[in-house]
């Protein structure tokens, strides 16, 4: 059964580690890291991004999958399906499908509108059981179209947002969505902490999870970060070990097109990457 993130970030926030949020993409990432999850006893968050959605055929295909996967392989571990950088429509849309917990991006927005579809959405998502992540200072680089310049935040905007009654927030530090550049200046750990400073025990994201070092991971951590998203790195996994499958000629005995065989490297891939993560942010044993 689906949980809201709400109850698993508090604890995470209170123990001093962070739930990884993976993003799913089609059936076998999230089998893989739903059986990861399962086997560390680690809480963990299924993102999803509209264009996923879209290419997964609609949020109520992914709440149908998702939903079957957790009965069938018998996971226990907390499991909430969020919606990861969703407009004001798509929210609603996760929302009418099923979704436990939703993130509505309004940091492109002005902040007094920002705040206005935030409260909005904060009390259909009370109503219904649901959490909710707001942002503020856009994240750097590109996820699925949404791109932001990698702003650190206002720590006086995330208290507006965190005082409309949000589950978690996105605070812009610096961090970016794919790869970091080589010169890349490392994330504002004082932005971080004046935020932290504002927002009280709200738990605190961090986006981009992929390529930030392990030391500047467990200092934002310790800072109030409570969910750290990773998508870039499963890709590169995925892909690399999907590569090296297909260069050594092993789709081609003869047997046809087999996907089962020929995603099977990428899924392992997934697996190994998601257990450094949640190994690296402290949720393993935690569920």
């Amino acid at each position: 059964m689906l949980v809201s993130a709400e109850e698993m970030l508090k604890k995470a926030k209170a123990g001093k580690y962070a739930v990884g949020q993976f993003n799913i993409n089609n059936l076998e990432w999230t089998k893989a890291i739903l059986l990861t999850a399962e086997e560390l006893k680690s809480p963990v968050i299924l993102g999803v991004s509209e264009g996923a959605g879209k290419y997964m055929c609609g949020y109520k295909t992914v709440v149908g999958m998702v939903n079957g996967m957790l009965e069938e392989l018998k996971i226990t571990v907390p499991v909430a399906l969020h919606l990861d950088h969703g407009s004001y429509e798509g929210a609603k849309a996760c929302i009418e499908a099923g979704f436990s917990s939703v993130m509505f991006d309004g940091s492109h927005y002005p902040i007094e509108e920002n705040v206005e579809k935030t409260k909005e959405l904060v009390a259909i998502c009370k109503e219904k059981g649901l959490s909710i992540e707001a942002e503020v200072g856009s994240i750097g680089g590109e996820e699925d179209g949404v791109v932001g310049a990698g702003e650190c935040a206002d720590p006086e905007e995330c208290k507006m947002i965190a005082d409309l009654g949000v589950t978690m927030l996105a605070a812009g530090i610096g961090n970016i969505h794919g790869k970091y550049p080589a010169n890349w200046p490392g994330l504002s750990f004082e932005t971080l902490d004046a935020v932290q400073q504002k927002t009280g025990e709200m738990p605190l994201v961090l986006h981009g999870g992929t390529g930030i070092p392990a030391d500047m991971i467990q200092k934002a951590i310790s800072l109030g970060v409570s969910k750290i998203n990773v998508n870039t790195e499963c890709q590169l996994s995925f892909q690399e070990a999907t590569r090296k499958y297909i260069e050594a000629g092993k789709d081609l005995e003869g047997k046809g097109f087999d996907p089962r065989k020929l995603l099977a490297p990428g899924t392992e891939a997934i697996k190994a990457t998601v257990k450094e993560k949640m190994e690296l942010f402290g949720s393993v044993g935690k569920a």
